[in-house]
């Protein structure tokens, strides 16, 4: 048992150094977050399950705070209205419980965090073609292949995907992703944190 554990601290830490060839890409996305913040937009997030919940951990990290102390910033976890989201599923889809918000509360200006691990959520694919109809800026967390929500993004959008195929490993390196855009939108927002 010992050598199964250390075998997943392995492959961990493998998948994350593969995915620091990302950084770019996650400075360009915390930019784009910052500038849209910055510009009275907000961030909203999607995912199903585990990207759920990571969806919602980075709404809370902008809307409360992350490592700092800062004014809340506005930001919606499309994941968390139990009335919203089954209504949707019951009274026309699943497959548009994230793209109906969209269109209700998605501005020019705003951007998407759109999470999922095989990049085939049909919710969230959807999520990324109602963005694109109320110009909102995507920024995709995706692993594997990228699947079919990479084939619908658009030349603004950005796609951070995760060079893994296994969920769990993905899952790490997304919240690791989720920590970078934060810290990169205090950054561009606050300026750098005094030394403690």
């Amino acid at each position: 048992m010992d050598d199964r554990v250390l075998e997943h601290f392995r492959e961990s830490l493998a998948v994350k150094e593969a995915s620091a060839a990302l950084a770019p890409a996650i400075a360009a996305a915390g930019s784009r977050m910052a500038r849209s913040l910055s510009g009275g937009g907000k961030i909203l997030s999607c995912g199903n399950g585990g990207s759920a919940a990571d969806a919602q951990h980075f709404s809370s990290e902008l809307l409360n705070r992350f490592e700092r102390e800062r004014p809340a910033m506005p930001a919606v976890a499309l994941t968390t209205d139990s009335s919203t989201l089954t209504s949707i599923g019951n009274d026309y889809d699943y497959a548009e419980i994230f793209a109906k918000q969209i269109r209700a509360l998605g501005r020019s200006g705003d951007v998407l965090l759109a999470i999922s691990t095989s990049g085939n959520s049909e919710n969230v694919r959807r999520a990324v073609g109602a963005a694109r109809e109320r110009d909102v800026a995507v920024v995709a967390l995706t692993g594997r292949d990228g699947g079919t929500i990479a084939a619908e993004l658009g030349d603004r959008d950005i796609e951070l995907r995760v060079p893994a195929d296994r969920t769990c490993r993905i899952q790490e390196v997304h919240l690791l992703i989720i920590h970078c855009l934060c810290d990169a939108i205090d950054e561009a927002l606050w300026g750098q944190e005094p030394a403690t």
